[in-house]
């Protein structure tokens, strides 16, 4: 198994801006309710075009995010063919090995796996994630005195080392699952925008 895959990632959670765990320190709550999507733009996955198609993890972190041990529900794309489905689950389950297995390693336990709509739409670090009808946010960047977008560098939970991670803040984040324990409407707290390139 070997892929390629590139494209945009979004970060929301219930820690206020900004997230301290891109730093390696503990979540504000003691603990973290997140969803991470990845929006793959071009990708192969051992001959399987996977681009164009979004997975996400909705997941509760127990402490530090880098020791892991993380709860967390799968969700893959429904216009993701059967092919593309099973492609992209053998990378972000860390069957494939590479870098993603080494994120997916973080996860204890997986509750559930399910397809659903993802809309996911950020332009410039602005833009919104839908996930069905249970999982919502929106995504405004912060702008530095120049008017670019803030961001971090050389952070230790960087998918890419070395890509920026785009700041910027929630001003809707909705989550709501009862097999991880969440139940979130919450405003303007976390959002973080970045960019990778997966290879295996």
């Amino acid at each position: 198994m070997s892929y390629h895959l590139e494209g945009r990632l979004l970060e929301v959670c219930n820690c206020k801006v900004l997230c301290p765990c891109w730093i390696g320190e503990d979540p504000d709550n003691g603990t973290c309710d997140t969803i991470v999507a990845w929006r793959i733009d071009k990708g192969m996955v051992d001959g399987v075009d996977v681009g164009g198609n979004t997975i996400a993890a909705v997941a509760h972190v127990p402490g530090n995010i880098l020791l892991g041990n993380w709860t967390a529900a799968i969700y893959v794309d429904d216009q993701a063919s059967k092919a593309q489905e099973e492609a992209l689950l053998k990378v972000y389950t860390g069957k494939a090995g590479g870098p993603v297995a080494e994120l997916a390693a973080l996860i204890g336990e997986v509750v559930s796996v399910e397809r659903a709509p993802i809309r996911f739409n950020v332009n410039e670090g602005k833009g919104e994630l839908a996930i069905g009808n249970n999982y919502y946010a929106e995504l405004d960047p912060y702008l530095g005195a120049t008017g670019g977008q803030t961001t971090l560098s050389d952070t230790v939970f960087s998918t890419v080392p070395g890509a920026p991670v785009f700041v910027g803040k929630a001003p809707v984040y909705r989550s709501k699952n009862a097999a991880l324990g969440i139940d979130l409407n919450i405003k303007n707290h976390n959002a973080l925008q970045s960019i990778f390139v997966f290879d295996a």
